[in-house]
């Protein structure tokens, strides 16, 4: 485990876009996991910036999301296949046959689509690079603290805390999605990296409860304890309870 605790979110930001920029270098058809959520927006801003400076390409990257909300058309402003257009995909030169994000309308044909997108990963030859956040009661993606975890992409049932975490994007809480899909934690965990990212004092006890030496299906992210090759950037206040 490679711990990095740096000064604010702008740092943060930096060092993480630079660890992606470099798998990107060293493999130029490399295969990222990608998050969404306010944490990695500023490293995404550095990546579009890097790419306009032409010190990153694209062209053959292929991605697969974390997760998506269940009942958002892709259009929709809240949903993480607008939020990944917006901050990433439309700024690149990114081929979108090589984009997969989970996406279902309804709970019709879920186990499909979800059996569909562990095949494609799977054909892409593994995730060398997942990047992930990390939710205020220790989720990521959107495995939620629960006695077991699923190891493939599932529907699950969003916890409150997340519910509440994610209700200022949206106009009220009422308007937050109660379902959505997301990547299992066998995929995660068979990423050849992992880049875990926190910024915030709301973020401190999750952080602390996921480096704390104990694992538990409670807190999902105490799980990457157990990952071979994991760099963890976080600023001082989400790092001020270790």
């Amino acid at each position: 485990m490679d711990l990095k605790v740096v000064e604010h979110y702008d740092e943060m930001s930096e060092v993480a876009a630079n660890l992606v920029a470099g798998t990107i270098k060293d493999k130029k058809d490399a295969v990222l996991g990608l998050a969404t959520g306010s944490t990695p927006e500023g490293m995404y801003a550095r990546m579009v910036e890097m790419y306009r400076r032409k010190l990153i390409d694209f062209s053959t990257v292929t991605t697969f999301n974390l997760d998506e909300y269940i009942g958002l058309e892709p259009d929709h402003p809240q949903s993480y296949h607008y939020y990944m257009n917006r901050n990433l995909f439309d700024h690149v030169n990114i081929d979108p046959e090589n984009i997969s994000i989970p996406y279902s309308g309804s709970d019709k044909g879920l186990e499909e689509t979800c059996r569909k997108f562990d095949e494609r990963i799977e054909q892409a030859g593994g995730i060398d690079l997942q990047v992930l956040g990390i939710g205020v009661n220790g989720h990521i993606g959107f495995n939620e603290p629960a006695r077991h975890l699923k190891a493939g992409t599932h529907l699950v049932e969003l916890a409150e805390e997340t519910i509440e975490a994610n209700s200022r994007f949206f106009q009220s809480k009422d308007e937050v999605p109660r379902k959505a899909i997301t990547m299992g934690m066998g995929s995660i965990m068979k990423a050849g990296k992992v880049l875990l990212m926190a910024s915030g004092i709301n973020k401190a006890e999750a952080v602390r409860d996921s480096l704390s030496g104990l694992v538990s299906t409670k807190t999902p992210a105490s799980l990457l304890q157990l990952h071979r090759d994991i760099v963890i950037v976080i600023d001082r206040e989400a790092a001020s309870l270790l």
